[in-house]
């Protein structure tokens, strides 16, 4: 295991700078329902590690206990299959659609709906959803984009998205208007001293 990994903090209250973000997103995770979120912010600032600190206080331990699924999908009109590498949990389901590139609006409708169908494997689980977690969401093409605008709004009652982006600006506007946006801003040399 690597060294970053080993010493990643794991919950919310282990989170060491921008309290205002972790006492948001503490707040999300007590509330009955949670919003679709778009995290964004430079490499580095900490989105994934609060994005899974935040499962971790929706759904307990379970969301940590992850393993790499292989996906395949059959694209429309072409003999081909399109491959994505998933990481997920019983509670969630993280990937870059990105990394498939032309077929990005495929594997985005796909896995979208597959999740929609299948119930959690937690029946006695308190969160009625589970949450679809995209990676790079800035590099998906603007098709994409729009299908996952159109997912979204199909299947919000048993799934919800995480976006994770560094330029929110490249996130179509009526995408970034169905999020609650949570900026992570790269710590400051004296968060950083502090912390050390």
């Amino acid at each position: 295991m690597l060294w970053v990994d080993k010493y990643r903090p794991t919950s919310l209250s282990s989170l060491d700078f921008h309290p205002e973000v972790t006492k948001r997103l503490s707040n999300l995770s007590q509330s009955s329902d949670l919003p679709h979120l778009l995290v964004y912010g430079p490499s580095g600032a900490g989105k994934k590690t609060r994005i899974m600190a935040l499962l971790r206080a929706l759904y307990g331990d379970g969301a940590l206990k992850v393993r790499l699924e292989h996906k395949s999908f059959k694209a429309p009109n072409r003999s081909t299959k399109v491959e994505i590498t998933t990481v997920a949990s019983n509670f969630h389901i993280e990937m870059n659609p990105s990394d498939v590139g032309n077929n990005d609006r495929l594997v985005v409708q796909e896995v979208l709906k597959e999740i929609a169908q299948y119930h959690l494997a937690d029946t006695n689980s308190q969160r009625p959803f589970k949450v679809v977690l995209l990676m790079e969401v800035d590099r998906l093409s603007k098709n994409a984009q729009h299908a996952l605008r159109r997912t979204m709004e199909k299947y919000t009652a048993t799934c919800r998205l995480i976006l994770c982006c560094n330029n929110p600006s490249k996130v179509i506007d009526p995408l970034r208007s169905r999020c609650l946006g949570v900026r992570v801003g790269a710590p400051t040399t004296d968060d950083i001293c502090t912390i050390l």
